[in-house]
């Protein structure tokens, strides 16, 4: 694709040197999660960011209005785990009241939802992404490193009753560890209206031996889970996520593959990244970001906030090379990916 100047061709909306217009921002509002998923960190976590590097929340709101200015309108929080930051419904409170934010999500390992929910919701919250990759209790102490299934299930439960829609599985899929449960995850889509996401597990720095030997790939989880019944392709609900969806005839979800590995989404990709510590990340699976907490904090105005913003776009790479068993990536979370 040729590189263009994306300002002439989106009338001073945001857009990257490859003509892809940058609607969506995820936020993380901190790097502190309330799990430890044997693909994500080590058991005793890592080495936390200390509170004063953490973005505040009016810090955030502030970036939020200067992205809202150039056309960006889908938000999404996430971690680390969103919820163990107190009071996160007065930040989606906050950005709900943006002219030009018109969708605000959240992505969760769903331990806290069930308790909060009512307050997410009035606050603004329209979309919630669950991650859950087992179905069996033991299980998934053994994956998370700790307990918590029922809490996960009541989260989801909750959502569906509240008719938040749509309401996202996100499942992270490794063989010899969970790949059993492809059709049994399949089959919740038959009579409930969920929308279950399997994700390639993908090389972090602190998973890659794990990873070379868990790998599974989007075609062979769609191939085993087809063998039970037909998959169609069909439309995804609502959102910005990147995945490919399938259902079953009749059913009242559907299924869907993230696949970054065996077939990238990049020629499609609409969304930054907001670091907990003020980093602009521009490729999810590369190191290329921009400081945005400095100047912030030195008080740059909005308009030069927004300049920020649009030098950014001429480092997003056009795609990220991202390969199996290779660490990439300056992810800390899982919970960053999908929409």
């Amino acid at each position: 694709m040729t590189a263009k100047a994306a300002i002439d061709l989106t009338g001073g909306r945001l857009a990257d040197d490859f003509a892809r217009p940058i609607t969506y921002l995820r936020i993380s509002v901190t790097d502190k999660c309330n799990l430890r998923c044997v693909y994500c960190m080590p058991e005793g976590g890592l080495a936390w960011l200390s509170r004063d590097e953490i973005l505040s929340y009016e810090e955030i709101v502030t970036l939020v209005r200067a992205a809202a200015s150039v056309g960006v309108r889908s938000i999404r929080l996430s971690g680390g785990e969103p919820l163990v930051r107190r009071n996160i419904d007065r930040l989606i409170a906050a950005i709900a009241a943006i002219d030009g934010i018109d969708d605000i999500a959240l992505s969760t390992n769903g331990l806290l939802l069930d308790e909060q929910l009512e307050a997410l919701i009035a606050a603004g919250l329209r979309r919630v992404n669950i991650s859950l990759d087992t179905l069996h209790e033991e299980r998934f102490a053994s994956i998370a490193r700790r307990p918590g299934l029922d809490r996960v299930l009541a989260g989801i439960d909750a959502a569906i009753a509240r008719g938040l829609y749509p309401v996202k599985i996100n499942c992270v899929v490794m063989r010899d560890r969970n790949d059993d449960e492809l059709v049994e995850f399949a089959e919740l889509t038959r009579t409930r209206p969920v929308h279950v996401r399997f994700i390639e597990v993908m090389p972090v720095h602190e998973n890659l031996d794990l990873q070379r030997a868990a790998y599974v790939s989007a075609d062979e989880m769609l191939a085993r889970i087809g063998e039970i019944a037909h998959l169609r392709p069909v439309p995804g609900p609502s959102g910005n996520g990147p995945a490919r969806y399938f259902a079953f005839d009749g059913a009242l979800g559907t299924i869907g593959v993230i696949s970054p590995l065996s077939h990238d989404y990049c020629e499609r990709c609409n969304r930054v990244r907001l670091t907990a510590d003020g980093r602009l990340r521009l490729c999810l699976f590369g190191d290329q970001h921009i400081d945005l907490r400095s100047p912030l904090r030195a008080g740059a105005t909005q308009d030069e906030l927004v300049a920020l913003l649009r030098n950014a776009m001429h480092i997003k790479p056009e795609r990220h090379h991202l390969q199996l068993g290779e660490a990439s990536s300056r992810m800390r979370a899982f919970s960053e990916i999908g929409g």
